[in-house]
C-alpha cells in the first residue's frame, strides 16, 4: 500500500518537531500542499499532559520509586528516560539526570558514542544512557504520538524524511538511522540536511514564485545556527533545458557552536551579578544557571518576547519558598552579549582561532575554540567560493541569504550576520524569508521535500557533500615509538551521484584478514578537484577530518599464507544513500563490503 503521508521530522538539538502533508495523485508538482504541524503529547507536570508544538530533546532520567508519583503507567518503560516539557523544567532543577545535547555526543567521536555516559559527569546513583539510546528514545515518543493521532495509518507505512545537520559525519548518521529504526520510523525513510530543509521550506512558502526571485548564477548562502551546532551550506542557481534549477555547492565542516554556547554566555554573565550580589554558586548550580539561562535567552529572544526577564535557581540547602537566587537580565543585554561574541563584524581574512588556549581540557563535547560565528562563516566563503583558475577573476560571493535556527529571531542578530556578510560583498545580498516559522521551518521543508520527492516536483541535486578517503599505511622499516606514515586514497569524489559505482584506480592494497583489525577512514568538504584515486602524502587537518574508525575481522573461506589479501576497490552509493566500499581480491573472487550512510539532500 501506497504511503498517504509525507512525514517531516526535526530531532533537533533542542526541540524536535513534526509536520506532515497529504500524498496525493491528484495533486501536480507545481501544487502548494497544505503542511500541517503534529501536537506532541507529553508530561508537563506530575500526572499532568498536555500537546505542544515541539518536544523539547531533554531526557529525564527519575529515581526509584518516582515513575509512581509521576503517574508515568502509560508510558512504555519511564525509566529509561521522560522526554520533554517535563524533562526540561528538570534541567534546571535536578540538571544531574537530565540529558541535554544528545545529538551533539552522537556526533562525538572522541568517547563511545554508544556507551552510556549521558548525563555527562552525573552522580554515580543516576542510571545513564548513551546518545543512540537518547535518540532512540526521543524518535519512540515522535512515533507514539504520531500513532496515537492517526489511528490505523502507522508511522511505519508513511514516507518519513528525518532531518540530521549537513555536517554529520558517515557515523553519526549511521547511528541515527540505526536509532530511527529501532524507534519505529520505516527502513525506507530519507535522512536530509537540515540547511537544505530550511531552503525547502522557504520553497514551500514561495511556489513557483521562486523562479522569479532567483536568477542562473545567483548564489545562496544557507547559514543554520541550532541549539549545538552551526551549519553552512552553499547553493548555487542554474539552468537546464531553459528551467532554473537548484544545486547544492559545498556544506561547511562540523561547528560545535550554537545556542548551547550563548547560553553558557548569558550563565555566565548572570551569575558574576548574582557573585556580585554575595552568591558563590557550586559547580551544580552553575549548570542549573545555564540552563534556566536557555529559557531566559528564548523568551528575550521571541518576536513577543518582554524586555526583560529574571532568573532564578535554588539556593543551596534551602527549600523552594523563600530558596532562590535571582537576578534579572533585558533583552539589550542578551542581544548585546550574542552578537558581540558571536557575531562580531570582521574582514573576509578573518580567521577562526582553531585551538583551545590551555594545554589541559576536560574531555567533553568539542565546542569550537573560537565562538565567533562570523569568522566561521567568512573562512567557508573563502574555501568554496575561488575559482581553480584564480586569473578567471574574483570570487562570486553570495547574492542571497537564508538564516535558519531560533537565535535569528533576533533582528540585530540577522542584522549583524547581514551586514557583516555585506561588507564582503560588491553588492548588498538579498535576505529571503524572515523570521517567522524558524521553530517549524526544518520540519515543513522536510515534509515539503517528501512531498516533491513523490509529486516529482522540485528537489535540489547535487550528489555527495563530500569526498571520501581511506587511510593506507605505508610500508616501510619499523621504528621502536614511531607509527607509519599513513596516506590517503580517495574512493568516492565529491558531488558522487546516487545510484553510482566507480572502480578506484591505483594499484593492489593490502587487506587484513582473519583477524580484528582496525580500518580509517577520512572526509574533505575543501578538496573538490579530488577525483576517484587521488593520493595524498600529506594533509593539514582542515583539509581531511577523520571520522570514527571501524574495528572488524574480515573473514576469508580461502586459505592464505598471508595476513594480508591483495586488493581494488570499487565505490557504489546505492539508491537509499548508503555509501558502499567493495575490497575486491585481485587473485580470487573474494570481495568484502564495508558501508556507512552518506545520504545528502538528493534522495
Amino acid at each position: 500500500m501506497s504511503p498517504r503521508y509525507s512525514v517531516g521530522i526535526d530531532l533537533g538539538t533542542t526541540n524536535s518537531v513534526v509536520a506532515y502533508t497529504e500524498i496525493s495523485g491528484t495533486q501536480v508538482p507545481s501544487d502548494a500542499p497544505e503542511i500541517h504541524l503534529l501536537p506532541i503529547p507529553q508530561l508537563v507536570g506530575p500526572g499532568q499532559v498536555e500537546s505542544r508544538i515541539s518536544l523539547p530533546s531533554f531526557l529525564y532520567l527519575p529515581r526509584t520509586g518516582e515513575v509512581a508519583e509521576l503517574h508515568l503507567d502509560g508510558v512504555d518503560d519511564p525509566a529509561s528516560g521522560v522526554a520533554g516539557e517535563y524533562a526540561r523544567a528538570q534541567a534546571a532543577e535536578n540538571p544531574q539526570r537530565v540529558v541535554v545535547a544528545a545529538k551533539s555526543w552522537l556526533c562525538h567521536s572522541g568517547v563511545g558514542r554508544t556507551e552510556a555516559l549521558l548525563p555527562w559527569q552525573a552522580p554515580a546513583e543516576v542510571n545513564k544512557v548513551s546518545a543512540k539510546d537518547c535518540t532512540r528514545r526521543f524518535l519512540q515518543h515522535l512515533v507514539a504520538a504520531w500513532n496515537g493521532s492517526h489511528p490505523g495509518e502507522p508511522l511505519c507505512d508513511q514516507q518519513v524524511v528525518l532531518t540530521v545537520p549537513a555536517s554529520f559525519d558517515p557515523a553519526a548518521r549511521e547511528l541515527t538511522r540505526a536509532a530511527a529504526i529501532e524507534a519505529g520510523l520505516p527502513e525506507t525513510f530519507v535522512l536530509l540536511e537540515e540547511p537544505q530543509a530550511a531552503v525547502y521550506h522557504w520553497l514551500a512558502t514561495m511556489g513557483e514564485r521562486w523562479r522569479r526571485t532567483l536568477a542562473e548564477g545567483d548564489r545562496l548562502l544557507v547559514v543554520d545556527v541550532g541549539g549545538g551546532t552551526t551549519d553552512l551550506t552553499l547553493i548555487v542557481v542554474d539552468q537546464t533545458d531553459g528551467k532554473l534549477n537548484l544545486k547544492r555547492l559545498a556544506v561547511g565542516n562540523h561547528l560545535l557552536v550554537g545556542g548551547d554556547n550563548m547560553d553558557l554566555t548569558l550563565a555566565h554573565h548572570v551569575g558574576m551579578k548574582m557573585q556580585d550580589s554575595g552568591h558563590d554558586l557550586d559547580p551544580w548550580q552553575n549548570v542549573s544557571l545555564w540552563h534556566a539561562c536557555r529559557a531566559a535567552k528564548e523568551n528575550l529572544l521571541s518576536n513577543t518576547g518582554p524586555d526583560s526577564t529574571t532568573v532564578s535557581i535554588l539556593g543551596r540547602g534551602s527549600s523552594l519558598i523563600g530558596g532562590t537566587i535571582s537576578s534579572d537580565v533585558s533583552r539589550q543585554e542578551v542581544e548585546t552579549l550574542i552578537a558581540d561574541g558571536f557575531f562580531p563584524a570582521c574582514d573576509l581574512s578573518s580567521r577562526p582561532q582553531r585551538r583551545a588556549t590551555s594545554g589541559f581540557q576536560d574531555i567533553g563535547l568539542p565546542y569550537e575554540a573560537d565562538p565567533a560565528i562570523t569568522k566561521q562563516v567568512a573562512a567557508f566563503l573563502v574555501d568554496h567560493t575561488q575559482s581553480s583558475d584564480p586569473s578567471s577573476g574574483p570570487r562570486t560571493l553570495p547574492t542571497h541569504l537564508l538564516f535558519n535556527g531560533g537565535v535569528f529571531r533576533s533582528d540585530v542578530l540577522r542584522s549583524r550576520m547581514t551586514q557583516t556578510i555585506a561588507s564582503w560583498c560588491e553588492r548588498l545580498p538579498v535576505v529571503l524569508g524572515g523570521p517567522d516559522d524558524l521553530d517549524t521551518a526544518v520540519a515543513i521543508g522536510a515534509a515539503f521535500y517528501g512531498h516533491s520527492k513523490a509529486m516529482g516536483g522540485m528537489r535540489i541535486r547535487g550528489g555527495t557533500a563530500r569526498s571520501y578517503y581511506v587511510g593506507i599505511e605505508t610500508a616501510g622499516l619499523a621504528i621502536p615509538g614511531m607509527a607509519r606514515p599513513l596516506r590517503a586514497l580517495c574512493v568516492a569524489p565529491r558531488a558522487m551521484e546516487e545510484g553510482t559505482e566507480i572502480p578506484v584506480p591505483s594499484e593492489p592494497i593490502g587487506v587484513v584478514v582473519g583477524e580484528r583489525a582496525s580500518f580509517r577512514f577520512f572526509s574533505s568538504t575543501q578538496r573538490p578537484e579530488d577525483t576517484v584515486g587521488t593520493k595524498l602524502n600529506r594533509w593539514s587537518p582542515e583539509e581531511l577530518v577523520e571520522s570514527e574508525s571501524i574495528e572488524l575481522t574480515l573473514d576469508s573461506d580461502q586459505p592464505t599464507e598471508s595476513p594480508y589479501v591483495p586488493v581494488t576497490f570499487l565505490s557504489r552509493v546505492t539508491e537509499l544513500g548508503m555509501f558502499e566500499l567493495w575490497c575486491r581480491s585481485t587473485s580470487t573472487d573474494q570481495q568484502w563490503k564495508m558501508e556507512f550512510n552518506v545520504r545528502e539532500p538528493d534522495a
